[in-house]
């Protein structure tokens, strides 16, 4: 049942507009339609201006064709890479990022999520924030970052279930779709995700014919559908793609790691069935569809009790991953955070060679 507290959200979110569907007979919830959009950028690394216009030309053309709920891509206003002009990307929580949602979500009517690099309180978190058109915020910072990610931000501490008019919704980024413990903290509490990803493969000097190449991409394609049939709800993701120049890592600071965005982005039904879908190949642009929110979730699938739920996933991938979770972290204390307070970058000195 619904009560008047959140019936009175509802309308203040755009009930007449359809943006709170799942009031039924007697405010009774039910199975609803929703029109969503899942956007794909082609991102300049670190160019925040460039990423906004891009995003809000996209915004609009998804609200040009009828969205409700539109998702942009994880840290849609850099994107991600090891690379010096990652910390100019970096944003106030309530800077442009922020302000551009909210303005577009107003005039659009409709509710939109995104995710970029926001500082609070002398930290930088990858924040998520899902802006409805009477300016409430909700948000969600990714629980750990992602390789050379942990140069930039710090993981948080929510559960990622974001209490809205719908339910709850669950706020997934990137690797979080592939940790079984993220699954686990959604089951049976949400009705829907909005996933975004800034999933990149190899670099360029590798062989095109890897095979690690295609398990990546494997990895990615799955991941929002498996995600769908183990909780039982929709998922819309969004995601970058194209070609981006970096370094390998702050030891190795003048070794190229020039590599792409894989897209992806995609909008997936409870049961895991792929209704749309906008690849590498394609750029950017904007998905659309219309999707049923289950009045209860409906998993099709168990999720997995190992820590990452690909069973394929290489293990120096894993490794490489908990080694980024110190290493990066030396980065993001020694470089990063002094220049949130300061707004220079000072010269990065290795932890082996104090």
């Amino acid at each position: 049942m619904m009560d008047r507290r959140q019936f009175n959200r509802c309308l203040a979110a755009g009930l007449a507009a359809g943006l709170c569907p799942g009031l039924g007979r007697a405010g009774e919830r039910e199975d609803q339609a929703l029109r969503v959009a899942a956007l794909q950028m082609t991102p300049v690394l670190g160019d925040a201006p460039a990423n906004l216009r891009q995003a809000e030309a996209l915004i609009r053309e998804a609200q040009r064709r009828g969205a409700q709920w539109i998702v942009l891509p994880e840290m849609f206003t850099s994107a991600a890479a090891f690379h010096p002009d990652m910390l100019s990307a970096i944003r106030p929580l309530d800077g442009e990022p922020a302000q551009l949602l909210r303005r577009l979500a107003r005039q659009g009517r409709t509710v939109i999520g995104g995710s970029f690099l926001a500082s609070r309180d002398g930290e930088v978190y990858n924040s998520f924030l899902l802006v409805f058109p009477d300016g409430r915020v909700l948000r969600h910072d990714k629980d750990q970052p992602t390789y050379w990610e942990n140069c930039f931000y710090r993981g948080g501490s929510d559960d990622g279930v974001l209490d809205t008019p719908l339910g709850g919704v669950g706020s997934v980024l990137c690797w979080e779709l592939i940790r079984s413990r993220t699954l686990r903290r959604l089951k049976g509490r949400v009705r829907l995700v909005l996933g975004g990803s800034c999933w990149w493969t190899l670099s360029d000097d590798v062989d095109a014919d890897n095979p690690l190449r295609a398990a990546n991409l494997e990895m990615l394609r799955d991941a929002p559908i498996n995600c769908a049939r183990m909780l039982g709800v929709p998922v819309v993701h969004g995601a970058h793609a194209g070609p981006f120049a970096g370094y390998f890592s702050p030891d190795l600071p003048d070794v190229p790691y020039d590599s792409r965005y894989l897209g992806e982005a995609m909008i997936v039904d409870a049961d895991g069935r792929l209704l749309a879908r906008r690849g590498l190949e394609e750029g950017a642009g904007v998905v659309v569809a219309d999707i049923s929110l289950p009045a209860s979730p409906r998993p099709g699938l168990p999720i997995p009790a190992d820590f990452w739920m690909p069973p394929e996933m290489p293990q120096p991938w894993k490794d490489a991953w908990q080694r980024w979770l110190k290493s990066g972290r030396h980065y993001y204390e020694t470089v990063t955070r002094p220049y949130l307070a300061t707004g220079e970058v000072v010269e990065y000195v290795p932890e082996y060679l104090l």
